[in-house]
C-alpha cells in the first residue's frame, strides 16, 4: 500500500465515519487490540504522572502498553505501573525484553503487571558454532516453559535482525523442537522484509504466533539510503503488502494484540500512528 493509496483509503474512511455518524466495523474489529512500547511515548509523557501518560494513550487510541524489562520496569517501581494501568484502564499487556539467563524472574514481574506474554531475544554468539547456539537456546526455552505455563505467561520470540531464526522456517523448526504450548512468537510484520515476506511469515508460523508487532518497511529506501532507513516510513506507506497480511491473518484466525513498535513522538504524531493501525489491519 503505497502513500497514496493510503491517504485515500483513509479519507474514504473518515467519510464513511462523518456520513454514517460511527466507524464501520472492520475484518478485526473486536478481534485484535492496539498495544505499543512505552518507548514510543516516554518522550512525550515527561512531567506527567504515569497514570496521566496512560490515560494520554487511551485517548489516542491504544488499549495496551508494553514495557520494557530493561530500565523500565522493574520490581521496585512495579506497584507504580500496576496502579497507573488500573486507573487508566489502559492494559500492561505484556512486557518487552526477556533474555536467555532471566526468563524465570521476568515472567514472574510480567505476571504480577497482569501481563500474559514476555517478548524474548535470543543470543546468537557468532564466535561458536551455530548448532551450539541452536540447541542452547532450545533447552534454555525448554527449561523455562514449565515456570512460564504454570504463571500464565507466553514466552514468544521475536524475529530480530540478529541473523538468528532468520527464515519463517527455521522460527517454526525452533518452535515445535521447544514443543510447549508457552513458547511462541511475537511476530515482527517489518523485520523479516530484510529477508522475506511478511505474509509468508503469518502462512508459515500459523497459530505459533501469539502477538504482533506492527511497524512498516520501505525496500526501495532501504536500498537507496540504508537498511535501517526502511524503517524510516509511516505505516501503510511502504511495502508490505498489508491485505495480503490480513488475509493470511484471517486463514489462522488470529487474535489478540498487535503492538506499534515505530519511532517515538508527541500525542498527535501517537494518535496517527494508532489510526494507521485501525488502516492496515483494518479494525
Amino acid at each position: 500500500m503505497n502513500r497514496r493509496h493510503f491517504l485515500q483509503t483513509l479519507a474514504a474512511s473518515t467519510a464513511a465515519v462523518a456520513s454514517t455518524g460511527q466507524a464501520q466495523a472492520g475484518q478485526f474489529t473486536g478481534r485484535i487490540r492496539k498495544s505499543l512500547k512505552w518507548g514510543m511515548a516516554q518522550k512525550a509523557a515527561e512531567g506527567m504522572s504515569l497514570t496521566e501518560a496512560f490515560q494520554k494513550l487511551r485517548a489516542c487510541g491504544f488499549d495496551g502498553i508494553e514495557p520494557s524489562l530493561i530500565g523500565q520496569v522493574t520490581e521496585q517501581n512495579a506497584s507504580e505501573w500496576i496502579r497507573a494501568s488500573e486507573a487508566s484502564g489502559l492494559v500492561i499487556d505484556g512486557t518487552v525484553g526477556g533474555r536467555a539467563e532471566g526468563l524465570e524472574a521476568g515472567v514472574d514481574l510480567t505476571k504480577k503487571l497482569g501481563g500474559d506474554s514476555m517478548l524474548v531475544v535470543l543470543a546468537y554468539p557468532q564466535d561458536q558454532s551455530l548448532q551450539k547456539t541452536w540447541s542452547e537456546a532450545v533447552a534454555r526455552m525448554k527449561a523455562a516453559a514449565p515456570h512460564a505455563e504454570k504463571q500464565g505467561v507466553r514466552l514468544l520470540i521475536e524475529n530480530v535482525w540478529n541473523t538468528f531464526l532468520i527464515s519463517a522456517f527455521d522460527m517454526a523448526r525452533f518452535i515445535d523442537e521447544v514443543g510447549s504450548p508457552a513458547v511462541g512468537v511475537h511476530l515482527d510484520i517489518g523485520n523479516q522484509m530484510r529477508w522475506g515476506v511478511a505474509e509468508h511469515w503469518v502462512e508459515v508460523l500459523g497459530r505459533r504466533s501469539g502477538k504482533l508487532d506492527v511497524k512498516e518497511y520501505d525496500l526501495e529506501k532501504a536500498m537507496k539510503e540504508g537498511m535501517r532507513k526502511g524503517f524510516d516510513t509511516p505505516l501503510g506507506e511502504g511495502s508490505i503488502h498489508w491485505p495480503a497480511v490480513r488475509a493470511e491473518l484471517a486463514k489462522i484466525s488470529f487474535q489478540g494484540w498487535a503492538a506499534a513498535e515505530v519511532k517515538a513522538g508527541g500525542w498527535e504524531y501517537l494518535a496517527d500512528v494508532a489510526r494507521r493501525m485501525d488502516q492496515v489491519l483494518d479494525l
